[in-house]
């Protein structure tokens, strides 16, 4: 079986010939009228074009217009749209040899992006030939050029965009890769958009929140579908995404347009206590209604929306009043927190997170009360 040479690319073990040159239509058309025996000057004086525009279109410096090819149809022939393909042909050609050049000078971003993870998880397609790596990462991401992605994902990213509001949860201690963030988040955006939502509500999404708190101790097979319909209904999407090497990061929330909030996640800690509370701080920025704004965690701005959304979740999910009161009770055990948890209606392990939270019990204490999660073969949870 043949694999590469040069000038030819491998195609279903199979060569195609894809030369890095090409012959202008020009070539032909001297050819044409040197069997007509006739010379550039003639062909001029019967197209009533300039001499020097024929010696320039034979050169391959000056295109074959579509009316310049009805006049050659006329005296030569040969029909016009042969003349207008072979044109359209060559000036395809041309683009593709000078696409394949600059290509080559931007290689270099695939280092940039988690390439091989983005392949494992089956969001793009693994090629042995370079290029065809870099249009499928492109393509990917619904750009034309390297260059063209580094504007808007720097903008994005940074904060400077017309994409929507994003906001991102973030680890303190680590910085993300700006490659694996935007490889993220490009998935959310293409997940979320194959969610049919209807128009935003927040009363709606409102009422949606009380219905989802319910869902905190059902297992993944229940609460994702039952999350995901109830909350499109109010005109949010939610996605789960699994976490870019080096992301790391817990959630976004963004606007897709005016009508259609998304909210995703990424499972980062693996416990139900930090999916919920991510979740409902995402939720809050929803409710913050902030569509043009962007934002990150981690770069400060903000502060006082990240502050109002942190408060929101703890407060959603164990209401201050009774929080307070279960904490003075001062029995705080495997069997008061599941009392606890039961009364208010959520899983224990959010309880448990909460306490270990507030420095009320150490992080190594109740832990067989949280819900641990992973994710599927099939990219679920």
């Amino acid at each position: 079986m043949v694999k590469i040479i040069n000038g030819g690319v491998e195609s279903n073990g199979y060569l195609q010939y894809n030369p890095d040159y090409v012959v202008p239509p020009g070539e032909t058309l001297l050819e044409t009228i040197e069997h007509l025996s006739l010379t550039q000057a003639e062909l001029a004086e019967r197209t009533g074009r300039p001499k020097k525009t024929i010696n320039e279109i034979i050169k391959g410096k000056a295109s074959i217009t579509p009316e310049t090819a009805l006049q050659l149809e006329r005296v030569l022939g040969v029909p016009a749209s042969f003349w207008n393909n072979l044109e359209l042909n060559y000036r395809e050609k041309l683009a593709e040899i000078e696409e394949k050049k600059r290509m080559q000078t931007e290689l270099d971003w695939l280092k940039e992006i988690p390439v091989n993870e983005m392949i494992k998880q089956d969001w793009i397609s693994g090629s042995s030939i370079k290029t065809e790596q870099l249009k499928e990462a492109l393509r990917f991401f619904g750009v034309a050029t390297v260059e063209a992605w580094r504007e808007l994902w720097k903008r994005i990213i940074e904060g400077h965009n017309t994409f929507g509001h994003i906001v991102f949860r973030q680890s303190p201690t680590y910085k993300s890769e700006p490659g694996a963030l935007a490889a993220w988040i490009r998935k959310g955006q293409i997940d979320s958009h194959n969610i049919k939502c209807k128009p935003f509500k927040a009363s709606e999404f409102r009422k949606a929140l009380e219905n989802i708190k319910n869902l905190t101790k059902e297992p993944p097979d229940v609460f994702v579908n039952e999350m995901t319909s109830i909350c499109s209904n109010a005109g949010v999407a939610v996605v789960f995404v699994p976490e870019m090497p080096k992301s790391r990061v817990n959630g976004a929330t963004y606007w897709l347009n005016s009508q259609k909030a998304v909210i995703q996640l990424s499972l980062r800690y693996k416990t139900d206590d930090h999916l919920w509370f991510t979740f409902f701080h995402e939720a809050r920025h929803v409710l913050q209604n902030k569509k043009r704004d962007v934002f990150l965690e981690y770069n400060g701005l903000e502060s006082e929306l990240e502050e109002d959304a942190n408060g929101y979740a703890s407060d959603f999910l164990i209401p201050k009043v009774e929080y307070k009161k279960f904490i003075d009770q001062g029995n705080i055990s495997y069997s008061s927190v599941q009392s606890f948890a039961e009364r208010l209606n959520i899983a224990p392990g959010i309880v448990v997170g909460r306490l270990q939270h507030d420095k009320v019990i150490p992080y190594s204490h109740l832990n067989n009360l949280k819900r641990y999660f992973k994710w599927a073969n099939d990219g679920g949870v």
